[in-house]
């Protein structure tokens, strides 16, 4: 059986046989694999009234240490944004009461941003339906080749400088 990039590489393979392309045999299918996987994850999200965007910030938030409380600096860094767009995911999330956001007691010029009642029990709910999902999209790999994807995805991650703090 063919992909839709087994045959952009026999094309290739026709068409520029003087070069090397397998390093597309790899991003190609990372790349389809990404818009696939990201349409069925906003499917997921959809159904509980959500975009991708807010159940990473309400999920950020819900995995940290209780009281499941952050600046919008550490939300920011999580998630890969810049200030405006984290501006924009707490506004809609704090219209909708998942979110609050305070000053602090000690810095007025600094705010946190906690998880309200509804919001924790909003991720709560989502949050099974994500993971099926995911476990629904990895069906057709084994366990063992996803713990050796996954391996491989990280080594390739931390050679493009994506580690933890």
């Amino acid at each position: 059986m063919a992909d839709h990039v087994d045959q952009v590489l026999e094309q290739w393979a026709k068409q520029r046989p003087d070069l090397d392309v397998s390093p597309m045999a790899v991003i190609g299918r990372l790349q389809r694999l990404s818009l696939l996987i990201g349409a069925e994850l906003r499917r997921t999200f959809a159904a509980h009234d959500l975009d991708a965007a807010s159940f990473d910030v309400l999920a950020t938030l819900r995995r940290s240490d209780a009281p499941h409380r952050l600046t919008p600096a550490e939300l920011m860094r999580s998630a890969m944004v810049t200030s405006g767009a984290i501006t924009q995911r707490l506004d809609r999330l704090e219209a909708r009461g998942l979110v609050l956001r305070t000053r602090s007691a000690s810095d007025g010029r600094s705010v946190h941003v906690s998880l309200t009642d509804d919001g924790r029990a909003l991720v709560d709910r989502v949050l099974p339906d994500h993971i099926a999902t995911e476990n629904r999209l990895l069906a057709a790999v084994t366990d063992a080749e996803r713990e050796t994807i996954s391996r491989a995805l990280r080594s390739l991650l931390e050679s493009l400088g994506d580690t933890k703090d």
